[in-house]
């Protein structure tokens, strides 16, 4: 049952992203690890975890910076890497089209992949509901406070202790990945669309730039996109008989 009040669904969504807030709290300690012993200083990296807000591409840049990469690489390569929010804009959008500017702004700017994980299967549970934006913020502004204290824990004991992004924290990494994933395969199309992305993403690991993420995120949804078109007509054609 969606909860009554706009309070209630804002915490509602907090709560729930509880387990994401545990897996993504390494990802902010090794970030900030890894400020603090490359180029940029402490107050640049958090003020990227602040205003990007986005932690895939935020290891992306700093790592492109640390090369001495050109800005253009650098905007290049962390666009394609944050494409895949496009599409879980595009999976969201009918939940809050109806939303003020400000508000679809807002969501879009605390939209993450862990966000994107609870706020849909809220959405997959309870449809179109009137405080489903309160319950998608409570998660979105949990994951960002999440994201700064451990970016700044991460710049603190980086300083002390330059080795700490060697500590093999990142298993992390693919742990709340999976977390998210899996529950999204609970259909052929879903799970057709995961294993191309995935096998896509292995053979063309060592392109530049991250391209092969690009590939993959098209493949999968190519893949996805053209079975939902065959279940359909086929369902259709079974209508006609």
């Amino acid at each position: 049952m969606p909860h009554p009040t706009p309070s209630s669904s804002f915490a509602a969504g907090a709560r729930d992203s509880l387990p994401m807030l545990v897996g993504a709290a390494p990802f902010g300690v090794i970030f900030g690890a890894l400020i603090a012993a490359g180029p940029l200083v402490a107050w640049q990296g958090q003020f990227m975890s602040l205003s990007v807000f986005a932690g895939s591409s935020q290891f992306i840049a700093v790592g492109l910076a640390a090369a001495q990469t050109g800005i253009l690489v650098i905007w290049m390569a962390t666009f394609i890497v944050n494409l895949r929010h496009m599409l879980y804009a595009a999976t969201l959008l009918p939940y809050v089209s109806h939303l003020p500017a400000r508000w679809r702004g807002l969501l879009g700017f605390l939209l993450t992949d862990e966000t994107f994980a609870v706020a849909n299967a809220y959405y997959h549970k309870h449809g179109q509901t009137p405080l489903g934006h309160w319950y998608f913020l409570g998660s979105g502004v949990a994951m960002y406070g999440n994201w700064q204290l451990w970016t700044l824990i991460g710049l603190l004991f980086g300083e002390a202790f330059p080795q700490l992004q060697t500590l093999g924290l990142d298993f992390a990494m693919v742990a709340t990945f999976i977390a998210i994933v899996v529950p999204q395969l609970f259909r052929f199309p879903q799970l057709a669309a995961a294993i191309a992305a995935g096998a896509f993403a292995w053979f063309l690991r060592g392109l530049p730039y991250k391209l092969g993420l690009l590939a993959a995120i098209l493949a999968g949804v190519g893949v996805g996109l053209g079975i939902s078109h065959w279940q359909a007509r086929s369902r259709a054609a079974r209508g006609k008989a």
